[in-house]
This record gives C-alpha cells, structure tokens and sequence, in this order.
C-alpha cells in the first residue's frame, strides 16, 4: 500500500498590513510543498477576517467563489469544518502551516486557537511568538539571558514621554507590528509627536529606543531546542535613509531602499559571532520551528538585538529563505524539516483529572 500523503492545512492572508506579503509567501511555500509527501489544503483569510476553503494562493484568490471554513476547536475533529449550504463536512488535517505574518499571525493569536484544536502547527508556540511580536518583552527577555539590546522606553496608551530626556536620534515603532510599518527615525524633540501618532497608527503600545551604531545584520535559524541550524548572516546594504522591509505603499513589492548581501561581507569571526547570538535569542525566548533575528553588529564585534521575526516572509526576495538557500537548505527541505519537527512536538495540553490524581 502506496503510503499516504500528510493532509496539510496552509493558512494564508490575514488581517494585518501585511496581507499581501503572507499571500506571496503562501504562493512561494505551495511551489516548494512535494506533492508526493503532501496534500494541501489551503485556507485564505480575507482582509475583514472571513475564512474561505479555496484552490490556492492566487493573486485575485478573494474574487473566487470559495466555500467558508474554519478550525474546528473539536480535538475529536482535529480539522476543518467546510460550509456549504446550511450543511458543513469536517477535513482532517494532520498539520497546520499559519503562514501568517504580523498581528493575529505571529502574536500567539492563531497558534492558541490551533493548541485548542488540537491540530499540530509550524512554527513558535503561543508564549515564543507573543514575546517575539512585542519587541519591548523581547528586548527585557533578552537582556535577562545576557544579549545586548538598544535601550529603550515604552510609552502605553494616553501616556507621553519627555522628549528631552532622549539622546536623538531615535527610532520609534509600534510595538506590536511587523516589518517596518509606523517606524519613524527622529532627529530631535520636535519630530518626536508626529511619530508617536504614526506608530499608534498600528499599535497603542509604541517603543522609542536609541539608534545603534552598527551594520544591520540577520540570521535565519531553523529547529528546535539543542538541534538548530542557522542559516548564512545576510547584511542590509542601504541605499538611504534606514532600512524598510517593505514599500508602505506597495508592499508586496519588497524594499525600494535596501539590498541583501547573502551571505553578509563581514569577517568570519563576526559571522560565527552573529550566528551564536541569534541562536541564544532564539533560546531565550523559547523558539521552535523557525524565525529570523535581526541584530546590529557594531565596530568593536559587539552584537546587539534588534528584533525576532517569528513567522518570517517567505517570498521570492524574503531574506529567510536566501539565508537558509546559501547553507544549503532549500526551501523544499525547509518545509520538509518544518512539518516533521511540528509533528513530533507534543502539544501543550491540560492534564485530565486522572493525570492530576496519578501526579
């Protein structure tokens, strides 16, 4: 008997900004998928957070006549539930793949209604991505497990923060937001309401830390606990002003003000250097399945923390997969070490009462 094909759930869209790139990366991962190991189901979010059973990751997949779908949170049905009609048929899935990047993607949202229906997933669990999504946890995180990080002050909703107290310029970010959406650079006191405002565009929570002085570095780190891989360093070349991930305007189009040098020109020490400090960021946090950290890399070889991207981009010009493709691991094999790590986790469930009577 022919071996059957694991039945993979690839969620894809989003309501965040960063709809369309998680589209683009949804595409990518489906031309890497074997499909003799793999039958896909893919699962579009739209923009207003309706879920749809649909053929692929198309560019106009929206306009489709798809069939609505959702997770069952069911742990008897451990799938999805399929709408048609006032009538619905359950597909079982024996992994998940949240190919969702920004809020409700990497923030813990979606991988805890998977830990509740039971469904193994790629990726970090809830507690990882909660505290990779929100860099002033991360940074506290970091900095407990000894890695150097930017300081920084965090200003909560309806507070506000003396501006001449800072050492300009300064970087202020939503704190909870992917990629460089509502990033402002500030030179002085002046500039610095009118990027609180834009921050908090994308999150009440914003973040004002200290430029640091150094090159803008990344590692792509794959596995789980003391079995990870990193993938080459890669460096931001800027053409001007400071590195955006992303066009604001177009997104899907990528960075219109940097290039990645894969792997990064810098001395192989550093690089030895960049690659240890991304796996103890990853460590810190409790990482498993993939991310990519971001660091700074200054004149004297210190490393400091910028920040971790617990679901990456996986585009044709995202930074993770180039990283990993120059050591060696295509994006075939990425996903084929993805979906076996995910499967051999256990999930993080309750103990029933017997277990708590036998513990």
């Amino acid at each position: 008997m022919p071996k059957a094909k694991l039945q993979v759930g690839i969620l894809f869209g989003g309501c965040s900004e960063e709809h369309p790139i998680s589209v683009k990366s949804a595409q990518e991962i489906a031309r890497n998928l074997d499909p003799d190991k793999y039958e896909p189901y893919f699962i579009g979010i739209t923009r207003d957070g309706a879920w749809k059973l649909c053929e692929g990751p198309a560019a106009d997949w929206e306009s489709g006549a798809h069939r609505p779908a959702a997770l069952s949170p069911d742990r008897g049905v451990r799938g999805l539930l399929v709408f048609d009609q006032g009538k619905y048929e359950t597909i079982g899935l024996d992994v998940v793949v949240p190919v969702l990047h920004g809020k409700l993607g990497e923030d813990g949202a979606i991988q805890g209604l998977l830990e509740l229906s039971g469904i193994p997933y790629v990726g970090c669990d809830v507690q990882s991505s909660a505290l990779g999504m929100d860099k002033s946890l991360a940074y506290v995180v970091a900095a407990g497990a000894g890695i150097a990080t930017p300081n920084f002050w965090t200003v909560a909703a309806g507070e506000d923060i003396d501006a001449d107290r800072l050492t300009y310029p300064v970087f202020v970010k939503p704190a909870r937001s992917g990629s460089s959406f509502g990033v402002s650079k500030v030179a002085n006191a002046q500039e610095l309401p009118a990027a609180l405002d834009i921050a908090r565009r994308y999150d009440m929570k914003v973040l004002v830390e200290e430029a640091v002085v150094g090159s803008e570095v990344g590692c792509a780190i794959l596995g789980g606990g003391t079995d990870l891989t990193a993938g080459e360093v890669d460096r931001i070349a800027l053409s001007h002003g400071f590195f955006r991930i992303h066009q604001e305007d177009e997104p899907e189009s990528g960075s219109d003000n940097s290039t990645p040098i894969v792997p990064a020109d810098i001395p192989a020490e550093s690089r030895a250097r960049v690659q240890e400090v991304a796996k103890a960021v990853y460590r810190a946090l409790g990482c498993s399945g993939l991310a990519r950290v971001d660091l700074f890399l200054q004149d004297d070889g210190q490393v400091v923390l910028n920040e971790v991207n617990t679901f990456p981009g996986m585009t044709s010009y995202s930074r993770y997969p180039r990283m990993m493709a120059a050591a060696g691991v295509p994006l075939s094999e990425v996903m084929d070490r993805l979906v076996t790590g995910a499967l051999a986790l256990p999930l993080s469930l309750p103990l029933t009462p017997t277990e708590q009577a036998d513990a």
